[in-house]
């Protein structure tokens, strides 16, 4: 009878610790639960705030820019030269446009022919690190840099002089990483059967190349060159130093030539007319903000082509 007691006892306390058990686990997940739920929020709230900071302050900018500028633009602004306090802008939205298409016309051919070459031709090697390495080394260098170089290089050495020329080949070399790094991606990107589909009806590798990835990476490519262009735009230090600060329009490319960018900071720097310096920090983003709006539009036109 005693032995059965103690049997009994024995399970009616191996059940109440099993449920002490239970019970701590069930606590224990239900905190870990509770406390995963809690990180989630805090999370998400931090990049909602993080969102919000983020776009207010550009909207800020923008907004204050563009309220302090606006008023000042005119017909006689847009299409005039300046002339001390007076007068307008147009030789530097002229001499920005030649100095962008100079630009992009000599970094465009040479970022996505380097890019194809270390996508479909290069092998893994030394050759290939080291173009990688130089263009990684390129897109960290500050454009101060470029623009001494080249002074030096350009300007002097080569006797270019304070041109457009001058100006437009050092900003090739400075947006020559971010065409090829992004015209990498989008080679890459292209699916491996357009290719493999291609060398299969016996096209040529360079036939493949050019008539079936090529288009197929258009909208990475144009990518590309919007963030060369946007860089170019607003790119001052650089052409400071190798285009020059006539504030003339420009007749050919070997003319020294003050753009917008150089244009503002001038009017900034040497206290000229801040009413005229806020109304060329509008046009200057009515004009990336066009650039932008016309690349997306193109590359959406490509994608459904």
């Amino acid at each position: 009878m005693y032995l059965l007691i103690r049997q009994v006892n024995n399970v009616n306390m191996r059940k109440t610790i099993d449920h002490l058990l239970n019970c701590k686990m069930l606590g224990k997940f239900f905190s870990k639960f509770s406390m995963r739920k809690t990180i989630d929020h805090l999370l998400t709230t931090c990049i909602w705030i993080s969102s919000f900071v983020t776009v207010g302050v550009l909207a800020w900018i923008l907004l204050h820019v563009l309220l302090n500028g606006i008023g000042h633009i005119n017909w006689e602004f847009l299409s005039t030269a300046a002339k001390g306090h007076e007068g307008g802008i147009l030789p530097m939205i002229v001499s920005t446009v030649a100095v962008v298409l100079v630009a992009v016309g000599i970094s465009t051919p040479i970022g996505v022919c380097a890019a194809i070459y270390l996508v479909e031709y290069a092998k893994p090697g030394k050759v290939v690190r080291a173009i990688r390495f130089a263009t990684e080394t390129l897109a960290g260098i500050p454009s101060i840099i470029y623009g001494m170089f080249g002074m030096i290089f350009f300007v002097n050495l080569l006797k270019l002089g304070f041109s457009i020329l001058a100006g437009a080949v050092t900003l090739s070399i400075m947006v020559l990483p971010t065409i090829v790094r992004t015209t990498e991606e989008a080679l890459k990107a292209v699916p491996i059967g357009f290719k493999e589909g291609s060398l299969a009806l016996g096209a040529s590798k360079l036939r493949t190349i050019s008539r079936v990835i090529l288009p197929s990476a258009i909208p990475g490519i144009l990518a590309a060159i919007i963030l060369s262009i946007g860089r170019i735009v607003g790119e001052t230090a650089a052409l400071y130093f190798t285009a020059g600060t006539v504030p003339r329009m420009p007749t050919a490319i070997m003319d020294s030539a003050r753009t917008l960018s150089v244009h503002l900071y001038l009017l900034v720097y040497e206290g000229i007319s801040f009413e005229k310096a806020y109304a060329t920090a509008t046009v200057l983003v009515v004009v990336v903000a066009l650039i932008n709006f016309m690349a997306n539009r193109m590359v959406m036109v490509f994608k459904k082509h």
